[in-house]
């Protein structure tokens, strides 16, 4: 562990990294329910609970308005197929929102078995994929004192721009599980829709918003195992003659662009899911 200042600095940022790259691996590949102790979940269990009882008298509001607009008249409701049909469509959403979590839970489950899959089958795990190379190192370490002033200055830039993509990338991530805690909270109102075939379409576009939103931890883990096999391969670090400053200038730079990529597939990952899937 070398003692000088400018190593020490790249390395804290370069550990800060790897830790919210390990910190991602271990939330895509953890459930909702046990996410901090299931605190959350369980709020937002009792939240669902509460919102069923709107949700079922919606559910009647969105029949009744169903039956008249695709009944032209009462003798069409009085017609054996269009009263099966509107008794099966009424039954199916009435338990749609009565278990509305246990569909939500399921389609999460689904989904949790791709990316444990994609995991497992990758062979790599997160976090530690970048290090300093001990050629900056020693490059570093044999400067001056006087020379080491423009270095503090390109270290902490660089150290900078490492640790707010790093916030950036984790922020996402977490972006996607508070995202999942919201649509299972409000589940019973836009699944009450399925009770009227004009408002079937509000229910539809719910549930695949939240398989989109399921699907972006495999996205998400994809980008990182791209990631974690570009990064076996380091960044040039130039020429023995080149100065230190420009060294670690090339390498920061190089770094931070490939940091950018990762940063940007994980931000995109629900466009990603959209153009892949069209949810």
């Amino acid at each position: 562990m070398s003692d000088n200042w400018i190593v020490q600095n790249l390395n804290s940022a370069l550990e800060t990294w790897n830790e919210k790259l390990s910190e991602i691996w271990t939330l895509l590949s953890q459930d909702p329910e046990k996410f901090k102790g299931g605190t959350i979940w369980d709020v937002m269990n009792t939240v669902n609970g509460a919102l069923k009882g709107i949700g079922y008298g919606l559910l009647v509001l969105f029949f009744a308005v169903g039956i008249v607009k695709t009944c032209g008249s009462f003798a069409d409701m009085k017609k054996p197929e269009h009263a099966l049909k509107a008794f099966i469509r009424f039954a199916l959403a009435q338990g749609a929102v009565k278990y509305g979590m246990e569909l939500m839970t399921a389609i999460f489950s689904i989904v949790q078995g791709i990316i444990s899959t994609i995991m497992k089958k990758s062979g790599m795990t997160g976090g530690n994929v970048t290090q300093l190379p001990e050629a900056i190192v020693e490059k570093v370490e044999s400067v001056g004192m006087l020379e080491s002033i423009p270095l503090w200055i390109v270290t902490l830039l660089g150290s900078l721009l490492i640790t707010i993509l790093s916030f950036i990338m984790i922020l996402t991530v977490y972006g996607r599980m508070f995202k999942l805690y919201m649509y299972t909270a409000i589940a019973p109102i836009p699944v009450a829709t399925f009770a009227g075939e004009p408002t079937q379409s509000i229910g539809k576009n719910f549930i695949r918003s939240y398989v989109g939103v399921c699907l972006e931890g495999a996205v998400i883990v994809l980008a990182c195992i791209i990631f974690s096999a570009y990064a076996a391969s380091p960044p040039a670090v130039g020429s023995a003659d080149m100065s230190a400053v420009t060294v670690v200038w090339e390498y920061i730079g190089e770094l931070v662009f490939n940091l950018l990529i990762l940063v940007g597939a994980v931000k995109a990952s629900d466009r990603i899911v959209k153009e892949m899937m069209g949810l």
